[in-house]
């Protein structure tokens, strides 16, 4: 089909610039469509290889020309040969192409690269004595996966997945967060710990959890599962606990002021384990005091965990 034809030899017909000290850039399919005119001689054979209809690659070329303001084709019945001017801003536009492209190759290898990363947010007990045995077996499974571990207290992981800063996350609180989706993981103890020659260690008696809540403790921070349970324990005996000795935004901070002699704590038995065995700390016997709680894994409400977010998920889930 003869292409439209018309000489191009544009004069005054050019725009000026439309706004002080430059121009508007052109988009890049105008350009693309340029240098595929260059390259196939024609509009028709430039428009079919960018999949749009020769009228429309017409008006988009005139659009550029006036853009510009500048005449870059000379239309004839045998087709299109670029001006001098036309073969200056093709050379350049395949430079701009050239770095477009490579900017959206960056751009696609960085998206496939966050498509491989598990973002995972977990309270301080779990992410420190569980999820690191579980992250080892999602290694093994996906060694390709990259792993972002965000540790923090309950709270702040249950704020974490409802904004989409974490694609899965492990909580301590006796009683799950609204406005997530949640799964049971497994249950956890705590128990109360003093250090040896603290008086509670040379009773003959279970405390009681009036004497529990009217002595202060070294306690983790607000929004820490560890706290939560403790104080709703507490208050399930008829009991409110005193002002805290310490508050520390660390199990592990607890556990070394508790082995340091500063008084008492009630931690997770994963967290004690070691320091009861070699004696630098010793239980402390409450009765009628249930400290047993379970351990969530929560990810945002109404999404269906999948890849390796789900992998994690059953690991944590498996009893063995």
């Amino acid at each position: 089909m003869a292409e439209q034809h018309h000489n191009t030899t544009h004069s005054g017909n050019h725009p000026a610039p439309t706004h002080s000290g430059g121009m508007t850039p052109p988009d890049t399919e105008s350009l693309r469509l340029l240098v595929g005119v260059a390259e196939l001689g024609s509009i028709g054979a430039a428009a079919a290889e960018l999949h749009i209809s020769q009228p429309a690659a017409s008006k988009r070329l005139s659009r550029l020309e006036r853009q510009l303001g500048l005449p870059l084709l000379q239309r004839t019945r045998q087709g299109c040969t670029l001006t001098p001017a036309g073969t200056m801003v093709c050379d350049w536009a395949r430079q701009v192409l050239a770095h477009i492209d490579g900017l959206m190759s960056g751009v696609r290898a960085l998206r496939a690269q966050q498509k491989s990363t598990l973002r995972v947010a977990a309270s301080m007990t779990i992410a420190e004595y569980l999820v690191p045995r579980w992250l080892a077996r999602l290694r093994t499974a996906l060694p390709d996966v990259h792993l972002e571990l965000d540790v923090t207290n309950s709270a702040a992981v249950a704020e974490a997945v409802r904004h989409d800063n974490a694609d899965i996350g492990f909580i301590e609180t006796p009683q799950p967060p609204d406005g997530v989706s949640v799964r049971y993981v497994t249950r956890d103890h705590m128990i109360v710990v003093a250090p040896p020659g603290h008086p509670w260690t040379r009773l003959r008696r279970p405390l009681t959890p009036t004497e529990l809540a009217a002595t202060p403790l070294i306690v983790r921070e607000h929004g820490s599962g560890t706290r939560e349970t403790l104080h709703r324990a507490l208050t399930d005996t008829g009991t409110e606990p005193v002002t805290p000795l310490l508050e520390l935004r660390s199990t592990t901070a607890v556990r070394n002021s508790v082995v340091a002699g500063a008084g008492p704590a009630a931690l997770s038995v994963l967290a004690v384990a070691t320091d009861l065995a070699e004696h630098r700390l010793v239980e402390i016997p409450v009765a009628d005091l249930d400290l047993r709680r379970p351990l969530h894994a929560v990810w945002r409400a109404g999404l269906r965990l999948t890849g390796s977010a789900a992998a994690l998920l059953a690991i944590a889930t498996r009893t063995d």
